[in-house]
């Protein structure tokens, strides 16, 4: 959006810029300084600081509250407006103790530090006193100092607005006013969830990352017992030769660390959200993750394994060099060895059992470069189509759900759509921990722009317990929900009948089948009673936009893809496709899961999901390929979960998995086990000996995405560049490197030397990426497509049309097919799960440097108090959980999440994990695995932890302190609060 311009006094200097942007802002842009500190571009204006003093009209005004308008008249230098801010910092250094130079944070980006070296002062008015308070280490991430608090307010506003986790407040009534959390002083036990959103908007060193420390300067290393006297000595001879002398060391102490520090913007590796931010490091130490405005995806948020989850990249464990498989132990190998080997092998299975005999999985982690070499490889130098990427496991069902109904295989809009629209519906997504950044955006238009919030999840997770309708519902049964509201739609007037007369194809046919789906049938199949279908369908109804998101609740089931085409149906119904604040959302688990599957990484489509069936899909592939059409198979291949099918009778003779950790994802891991075990020849490329490395005959060593160059795809369509950060550790390689080596062996010479060629040749050969460049991807630019030729892409689709040859959607006639597996007389339970904030998938990367694993290091089960009551089971005793094809011991947390016969279980723990007990039916228009459809037995064993399973320290536990806004009010009401420039007696406190 373009501002209009105005022009403005300032000092008696006229400036011209855009009008309505705040007045710090507008300075900043035009190279002028007003002095701040609790001021922050992220957040609205916090007035506690008493820094940004200025006048207008002949009164003082704190700077932070202004926006710039025509014709202002601001002065910061008048006499009154200098003593003010004078006595604002004052009583700001009163609060802090400021040893810049013995300080980890004085790196560039504190706040306080800068403007006191702008603000030239020349000696505190109030006398400096050591503090005694001690700093609380008990968060494994961040340290909070309250000695180094000033009280600002940023972190509260933070916490209570942008994340809204509602943590964090300040009392300041209090005699000693400091940060609390949850109302107590210490951070461990609290509802804190460790997004570091306070450590990020801190102007000073008060709450500060532990990578930091201590090492992060020249001097700050040294022991307290030399570094406290130093202090004390420093600041006895400020009272003799005044602050500057010392602030001036401290600016070059600055300077010289910002010439160690390399900042390099990248884009994070675990959730599909696409959060960016710059990694701060200095050689291989990554001194802290610093989120900035820019970024498309997240601005300043982010959450705790963002902020803190990277020990994994300097991993004693990671593999950095090759390894092949001899006398059943590996050994490590040369490059040229092992990528002989590997084109030697996978060459001569090729020609003695034809290039459908090997199989080919793309990582949903590494690069879209790397995804479009992955199936390059495969079509083209193998003739297979039998690739495919972990979208299988989780994503593909929704896709199938979209593409039948409104033609792209994507999120209908973006981030901030979601953020516009009236009503929130989740179903099946537990999306304050699998994707907590979106969530915040939720959570912040629930709380303060009146957005209504309606959740459909048998669990209930957090923002089941913030929605304004909260419905409980049988696993498996949400088609018959869905597609009872679009009936509810259409007897009750809220059916969108000129857009659905405009816009959209086969509403008869759809209507009729609509006729078995009374609020009294979805009753007795869903468990919700006729009145709580009737509140929900009047929410839905009534509301003038809708988003509606869902994940792997929806799509790990034996009719995921049905019941994503039925949510995108009721989508139509109403008319909520097309326009701002609308349209369906299937939030994607991996970073680049999305990306994987738009480049190419499945077994059915070419990038940007052409047909490979389509003959003139395949003669443009094979044309831009430089090769002859029948060169290229027009079948579909074998997906993932057909690859370990056919590997387990025998037909698939070779393997090749990049970067994905099959052997604990997929379904039925026993089966999976055996299949691999009886594969002629696997090969793993990966960053750490993973349990499926542990198959392999050949071990390759990739790269994390911080040790090379790319581009990802968000779950909005987002595609965004990151930047190598540090070099390959060892001899690994970026696997786009690895896979062009390979292809030259192969009799392929690409010649690529940069995923930038990589990315130019895809967007040449596919319509939706033919915009797509990395020079209009550079810094923090973004693309989402479809990418039209000039560069402009397609923040929201279907505006005008569909992605049907007419242009309008279809409505998909759907009937109830109930789940493949049930509850039974035998295995009486079911048995759902799903991901933890704190944890990822099989925790290959979050689980290195035991940071985060501490905050949940025990596998359990929930159970709801009404079982645990029955059983005669209590907090920390075991239990065995029997399925159909196995046997798991755990320990049992009870707590209200779960209710009646359904448990919930993590995935991440344990190898083999809960797919010891998962099964092999599967959503048969799809192939994904049915893994929210365990039935299961449950047995008390006779031994107990004696305590919870999820420690005393975990979030879990703690209870979140709300606040609208921080209550700077209160600290003005306070006896002894003076508005500067007259002092106070009692600076501490103001």
């Amino acid at each position: 959006m373009t501002r209009e311009k105005c022009t403005l006094l300032f000092n008696g200097e006229s400036l011209t810029g855009s009008a309505g942007q705040p007045l710090i802002d507008f300075l900043t842009a035009q190279g002028k300084i007003l002095p701040h500190v609790c001021y922050h571009p992220s957040l609205p204006p916090l007035q506690t600081c008493d820094v940004c003093w200025v006048k207008v009209d002949g009164e003082l005004v704190r700077g932070c509250t202004l926006k710039a308008e025509e014709g202002m008249e601001i002065s910061s230098e008048g006499t009154a407006a200098k003593a003010a801010q004078q006595e604002g910092m004052d009583r700001v250094l009163n609060r802090h103790e400021l040893y810049c130079t013995v300080c980890e944070h004085n790196s560039g980006d504190c706040t306080l530090h800068n403007t006191v070296a702008d603000m030239h002062i020349p000696i505190q008015y109030y006398p400096y006193e050591r503090k005694p308070t001690e700093k609380d280490h008990s968060n494994p991430f961040y340290t909070y100092d309250p000695d180094q608090c000033i009280l600002c307010g940023r972190c509260v506003e933070a916490c209570q607005s942008v994340e809204v986790n509602e943590t964090l407040s300040i009392d300041y009534r209090s005699d000693h006013p400091r940060v609390l959390w949850d109302g107590g002083e210490q951070i461990a036990g609290s509802s804190c969830v460790s997004c570091g959103h306070c450590v990020t908007v801190c102007p000073c060193n008060a709450l500060l990352e532990k990578t930091m420390q201590p090492d992060a300067g020249p001097l700050t290393a040294m022991p307290a017992d030399l570094k406290r006297p130093l202090i004390d000595f420093v600041k006895t001879l400020e009272n003799s030769i005044g602050a500057e002398p010392i602030t001036g060391i401290s600016v070059m102490d600055m300077a010289m660390r910002q010439h160690e520090i390399k900042k390099t913007k990248t884009v994070c590796t675990y959730c599909g959200v696409g959060c960016s931010f710059e990694m701060w490091t200095r050689d291989r130490h990554i001194l802290k993750v610093q989120p900035v405005a820019d970024a498309p995806a997240n601005g300043i948020s982010t959450c705790v394994k963002g902020k803190f989850g990277w020990d994994f990249v300097n991993s004693p464990q990671r593999l950095t060099t090759p390894l092949i498989r001899e006398n059943g132990r590996f050994r490590p190998a040369s490059w040229d060895e092992a990528l002989d080997l590997v084109a030697t092998r996978l060459r001569g299975i090729s020609e003695q059992h034809g290039g459908d005999s090997i199989g080919f999985i793309g990582s949903s982690k590494a690069s879209n470069e790397e995804a479009y070499l992955t199936q390059k490889i495969a079509r083209l130098i193998f003739g297979t189509n039998n690739v495919d990427n972990s979208s299988r496991y989780c994503q593909n069902p929704a896709t199938e759900g979209l593409f039948r109904t409104v033609g792209y295989g994507g999120d209908a809009g973006s981030i901030e759509d979601l953020q516009k629209a009236a009503l929130i519906v989740i179903v099946g997504s537990n999306i304050s921990e699998n994707h907590p950044v979106i969530a915040s955006r939720i959570k912040h238009a629930h709380k303060y722009q009146g957005q209504k919030l309606l959740v459909v999840d048998p669990r209930r997770h957090e923002m089941a317990e913030r929605a304004d309708r909260y419905l409980r519902i049988k696993p498996g049964s949400d088609l018959v929900w869905a597609s009872a509201m679009s009936r509810y739609m259409f007897d009750h007037g809220y059916a969108d009948e000129a857009f659905l007369a405009e816009k959209v194809n086969q509403l008869e046919a759809y209507r009729e089948s609509l006729a078995p789906f009374t609020l009294e049938y979805a009753s007795e199949l869903t468990g919700l009673s006729v009145e709580e279908l009737a509140e929900a369908g009047e929410m839905i109804g009534r509301s003038p936009s809708v988003c509606l998101l869902w994940a792997m609740g929806i799509t790990q089931h034996s009719h995921g893809a049905d019941t994503s085409t039925a949510l995108s149906n009721l989508l139509l119904v109403t008319g909520n496709y097309g326009r701002p604040g609308t349209g369906g959302y299937p939030m994607r688990g991996h970073n680049n899961v999305q990306g994987a599957s738009d480049f190419g990484c499945l077994s059915n489509v070419y990038p940007g999901y052409e047909k490979v069936t389509d003959p003139a899909m395949r003669e443009k592939w094979a044309k831009a390929w430089g090769v002859d059409a029948q060169a290229l198979s027009d079948q579909a291949g074998a997906d993932n979960f057909k690859m370990v099918q056919d590997a387990w009778s025998g037909k698939l003779k070779a393997m090749f998995v990049i970067g994905e950790e099959t052997a604990f994802s997929d379904a039925d891991s026993t089966k999976v086990h055996e299949a691999f075990t009886g594969l002629d020849f696997m090969v793993v490329q990966d960053i750490f000996m993973s349990r499926t490395a542990e198959f392999a005959d050949v071990v390759l060593p990739g790269c994390p995405s911080v040790e090379k160059e790319g581009s990802f795809v968000n779950t909005e369509r987002r595609i965004q560049r990151f930047y190598e950060v540090m070099p390959p550790l060892g001899e690994s390689r970026p696997d786009w490197a690895i896979l062009t080596d390979l292809a030259a062996r192969l009799g392929h010479p690409w010649y690529y030397t940069h995923p930038s060629q990589i990315m130019a040749e895809a967007a040449g050969i596919s319509a939706i990426f033919a915009g797509v460049s990395y020079d209009r991807l550079s810094g923090w630019q973004s693309q989402q497509w479809p990418v039209n030729a000039d560069g402009s892409d397609t923040p929201l689709l279907y505006t005008d049309r569909f992605k049907f040859p007419d242009g309008k959607a279809k409505l998909h006639p759907l009937r109830w097919q109930a789940p493949e597996e049930e509850a039974d007389a035998e295995f009486d339970l079911l048995l759902n799960n799903g991901r933890m904030l704190e944890h990822f998938q099989s925790t290959n990367q979050s689980g290195r440097g035991g940071r985060l694993l501490s905050l949940s290091p025990d596998w359990f089960v929930e159970i709801g108090p009404d079982l645990a009551a029955e059983r005669d089971l209590h907090e920390g005793d075991w239990v065995a959980l029997t399925s159909r094809r196995g046997t798991l011991e755990v320990p049992v947390l009870v707590t209200e999440r779960a209710q009646g016969n359904v448990l919930f279980i993590p995935i991440h723990h344990g190898k083999p994990g809960v797919n010891g007990l998962t099964g092999d039916h599967h959503d048969p228009d799809v192939n994904t695995p049915a893994y929210k459809e365990i039935a299961i037995s449950m047995k008390k064993l006779g031994r107990s932890l004696k305590r919870s399973p999820l420690p005393p320290h975990n979030f879990r536990n703690g209870s979140r302190t709300p606040l609208m806004h921080l209550p700077v009010e209160e600290k003005w009401q306070q006896e002894g609060y003076t508005l500067p420039p007259e002092h106070t007696d009692h600076p501490e406190k103001f």
